[in-house]
């Protein structure tokens, strides 16, 4: 998906991807993580953001692009209702996670493995 996007696009096509290409995954873990990274965006960067979810028999990306090259800062979190919890969310719940820049801004993916029994599994 291309262009700017909300927090309910992005977890509604996430949604449907994972339930067509990636049944395995932790729903719940890559949904919560889509929807920090695209509203760490626009709360941030103020930059608009797009998806990107890639399943392979390896396993699941998912990639959030904005238009700010300036990285995620990790911050300190603030309980009486500053944020700060999304990116150590993201951290937590992501197998991998990197952050490389990308034209005009930064590209920020999280990716999950595959179960064993699917990237060992040999066609018949």
């Amino acid at each position: 998906m291309d262009g700017p996007l909300t927090g309910t696009q992005a977890r509604h096509t996430a949604a449907r991807f994972l339930a067509e290409h990636c049944p395995w995954a932790d729903k719940d873990a890559v949904l919560l993580v889509v929807s920090e990274l695209v509203a760490n965006a626009a709360r941030h960067t103020g930059a608009l953001a797009r998806l990107r979810l890639r399943a392979d028999p390896v396993g699941l990306a998912v990639s959030v692009e904005d238009d700010d090259p300036k990285l995620p800062e990790p911050r300190a979190p603030d309980l009486d209702g500053g944020g700060g919890f999304g990116w150590h969310v993201v951290e937590r719940l992501a197998e991998r996670l990197a952050v490389r820049p990308a034209p005009g801004g930064k590209c920020i993916e999280a990716a999950w493995a595959a179960p064993p029994a699917l990237t060992h599994a040999v066609p018949d």
